[in-house]
């Protein structure tokens, strides 16, 4: 399983064409060697593959603008392309409050689903704590309820660990049950600071990330990408780093 790094984390950082390369290569010198593109100002593919090129790193996911994957599936997928990148995220979706907003999500992707697949690539969901709740009617969690509308060449998932215990559920059981389906994952631990929940660095806070990553391995999940997305004043490179070392240690690449 190979450490990646979720640019959400240092979205700030990335602003602009020039931030944006630099925080790419303050990334490659930390260690990693791949990352997932996600908050970043806007790019052109060709732009991002010299940039990857320059520094040795790989793009294996993005979160990408939702209204274009639907109606410039094509195009999306060309500029995916042009910086090797294979899977196409969705980082947020209104699909749990009501049936109709739900319903509406499986049709409007569906169609860029199947087109994707044709193309070569994957779309991808990313979930948050609501996605573990449940619809009217509904006796499974949304998650799930997802799980049954797509096929797995169709869509599949980068499970946040964070956002699925923050929703009740057990990151290490959720992962097992949808082996198959989660190449990528994103991992960010989860603490407490004077009665308030926050996000941590991997390793720092008080989830179990042993059990985790052996969900992981057993999942065959491929990637394991590291995000923070508050770093609660402290430098994000910094969090970064602290989550890559405690990775490293537990014989991650």
């Amino acid at each position: 399983m190979i450490i990646g790094a979720q640019m959400y984390t240092v979205c700030k950082q990335c602003d602009t064409l020039e931030h944006f390369s630099e925080s790419l290569k303050k990334i490659a010198d930390i260690g990693y060697t791949t990352i997932q593109v996600s908050g970043t100002c806007s790019f052109e593919g060709e732009w991002l593959k010299e940039q990857l090129d320059s520094t040795g790193l790989k793009c294996v996911i993005t979160h990408f603008d939702r209204d274009r994957i639907a109606k410039e599936t094509d195009e999306v997928a060309r500029i995916h392309k042009a910086f090797d990148c294979d899977y196409v995220g969705i980082g947020c979706a209104n699909i749990s409050e009501t049936q109709e907003g739900f319903d509406d999500f499986v049709k409007t992707y569906k169609p860029a689903a199947k087109r994707l697949n044709e193309l070569g690539m994957t779309l991808m969901y990313h979930n948050h704590d609501m996605e573990f709740g449940k619809l009217p009617g509904h006796r499974e969690i949304v998650l799930e309820t997802l799980n049954q509308a797509f096929t797995p060449k169709e869509l599949g998932f980068t499970f946040d660990t964070f956002w699925a215990q923050a929703g009740g559920g057990d990151p290490a059981w959720w992962i097992r049950h949808f082996a198959g389906r989660l190449p990528r994952v994103h991992l960010k631990d989860m603490t407490m600071v004077v009665n308030e929940r926050r996000m941590a660095p991997v390793g720092f806070g008080n989830m179990n990330f042993e059990s985790i990553l052996k969900a992981c391995e057993d999942a065959r999940v491929e990637y394991a990408l590291v995000e923070q997305d508050d770093c609660y004043g402290e430098d994000p490179f910094l969090c970064l780093k602290k989550s890559y070392s405690y990775l490293k240690a537990q014989g991650l690449r």
